[in-house]
């Protein structure tokens, strides 16, 4: 059987036909690859926003404990730092004001290379019970 194609001029390299260029071979592979920073920056936002949340809920629970603790006349500064986890502990300002609240600001933890969120706050109240 003989090739039906005419030949090529001379010079003239024979180039894949179109359906070669359009192969998919290691397609799915390079959306992979382009597509993995994108998902890994995600995946660190929102872990970053796991760790504000839980800097929130932490800091709550400090601020409620210290203020039980000052309503019966204990110390509410060490009820605080007792409630809290001790990487929180770092960044723990307790303050108390004239209406017998206590406010609890703790700093939020951040991941490598991201900056600086600052600090989340809670305040709780108790009647004192004396």
């Amino acid at each position: 059987m003989t090739d039906r194609r005419p030949p090529h001029p001379p010079g003239f390299s024979a180039l894949p036909c179109p359906a070669a260029w359009r192969r998919a071979d290691g397609q799915a592979a390079a959306e992979l690859v382009a597509l993995l920073p994108v998902l890994l920056g995600l995946l660190g936002c929102v872990w970053q926003g796991v760790l504000a949340g839980h800097a929130s809920l932490a800091a709550g629970t400090a601020a409620r404990a210290a203020a039980r603790a000052q309503a019966v006349g204990l110390d509410g500064p060490a009820a605080a730092r007792a409630h809290l986890p001790r990487h929180l502990e770092r960044g723990l300002h307790v303050k108390t004001r004239s209406d017998g609240a206590v406010e609890v600001t703790v700093r939020i933890p951040r991941l490598p290379g991201v900056p600086d969120l600052g600090h989340t706050r809670a305040t709780a109240r108790f009647d004192p019970q004396r």
